[in-house]
């Protein structure tokens, strides 16, 4: 398995034998279930009065947490706890989207190219995503979300690191609360399995950075996102245990690395290249809304869960595409890196669309919707995940390295934020 992404039952049979294996120090409970009634599995490791809690599969796309997680255990478990984490339990979230996450098991094995990813991708709709607490007055969370927020209720933990997984870019870490020299540690790690430490992520395009890769979140009365994006990190499923005096880390680890993120050298045409991300935005969102139109009468009514978020992702294009422009006013200063960024969320936000709409299309036996529809999206497609590719520049990141990259950073977040038991905020 360390060579390959994990299924949600490799995660689940992993977990089982690490229990099996040690009784009196692994215990492997239920703590919810998911909207299709998948269980939500928790492994907890040792006993101590400090808690780290560790959150895989927050995303249905990104599948590294999982074997980070199992990594985590058996470290654990062969060293009998490194001194400096002798009074803590550990405790894994093996998945907290699995229903998203079998959505995605298509891709996992194979090969790993743009076209097979993209093809097979799955993630829900921002609503649908269970870190995010609901926007409406009244509403209720997710049962994921719930079983998330219980079990940080229930444990206080002095850390949470919820494992994400980039696409395509480079490493970096957002904080809710100040760890002094976890930078370093994330460059000495980056360095040594050759990730690129991204320097100007779409993710916190406009966050303050204490040092490189690293990122505080914003409060609610700051800046999050573009504002053609939902923003709510400051209610999210990271922030509700700010109370208890936790400390959340969001460590994303990519799977394919674009060098170009961490250049912050001059970019030599910053308005040229921001026309051109804009307009091509702006075209390819407008041929996918055509292509859904001529598709949308003849689509089966399973298509449901992947019409959400591409309805969502062309909703939001154009006016990023605007937000985008040479002359919107608010964006920071345009180096290679931030141009990276741009690029490749453009492009990305393009290919999943397109990937999402094309496994709508019903089975080919059916006479409906016309070829000739069924082929241009086919073709849009493959162009423009060939176009991502070398626009990029990409290149496939081992999966043991993606995984011990963040094993890496969750065991140096624990030790930095072990040294304090009142961590201080990131700002009053």
């Amino acid at each position: 398995m360390p060579g390959r992404y994990p299924t949600v039952d490799e995660l689940t049979s992993g977990a089982a034998a690490l229990a099996a294996a040690h009784p009196d120090r692994v215990v492997l409970r239920c703590i919810g279930t998911s909207r299709a009634g998948e269980p939500i599995r928790l492994m907890s490791v040792g006993r101590g009065s400090r808690h780290a809690l560790v959150v895989a599969g927050p995303h249905a796309n990104e599948p590294v947490g999982g074997l980070t997680v199992l990594r985590l255990a058996r470290y654990l478990l062969r060293t009998g706890r490194p001194a400096r984490f002798t009074d803590t339990a550990w405790h894994f979230v093996l998945c907290l989207d699995p229903d998203g996450a079998r959505r995605n098991e298509r891709w996992l094995k194979g090969p790993m190219t743009f076209a097979q990813h993209y093809r097979n991708f799955f993630r829900p709709g921002f609503a649908g995503q269970p870190e995010w607490l609901p926007t409406e007055p009244g509403a209720e969370p997710m049962p994921e979300t719930r079983a998330l927020l219980g079990l940080q209720d229930e444990l206080r933990p002095y850390l949470q690191c919820s494992l994400h997984g980039v696409d395509v870019g480079g490493s970096f870490v957002q904080l809710t609360r100040a760890l002094p020299g976890l930078s370093d540690e994330l460059a000495q790690s980056a360095a040594d399995l050759r990730i690129p430490v991204e320097l100007g992520p779409y993710d916190a395009f406009f966050w303050p950075s204490p040092g490189p890769g690293v990122y505080d979140m914003p409060r609610p009365q700051e800046t999050d996102q573009f504002v053609s994006l939902p923003a709510a990190t400051a209610t999210s499923t990271w922030f509700h245990p700010h109370p208890y005096g936790t400390v959340t880390a969001v460590v994303e680890a990519p799977m394919w690395a674009a060098d170009g993120v961490g250049d912050t050298s001059p970019h030599p045409d910053p308005y040229g290249a921001l026309e051109t991300i804009s307009r091509t935005l702006r075209q390819d969102a407008r041929t996918l809304a055509g292509l859904l139109e001529q598709l949308r009468p003849h689509l089966l009514a399973t298509a449901g869960p992947l019409l959400a978020p591409v309805d969502e992702y062309l909703a939001v294009s154009p006016g990023l595409a605007d937000e985008w422009a040479p002359e919107a006013a608010g964006l920071p200063s345009m180096n290679r890196a931030r141009i990276t960024a741009l690029r490749i969320a453009a492009r990305r936000l393009v290919v999943r669309t397109a990937g999402l709409l094309h496994q709508t299309l019903p089975p080919e036996a059916l006479p409906e919707p016309p070829a000739e529809v069924r082929s241009t999206l086919d073709r849009f497609l493959t162009e423009r995940c060939a176009a991502f590719e070398a626009d990029c520049r990409a290149r496939w990141i081992p999966v043991r390295d993606q995984a011990e990259h963040q094993f890496r950073i969750v065991l140096a977040a624990a030790e930095l934020a072990e040294r304090s038991r009142e961590p201080r905020a990131v700002r009053a």
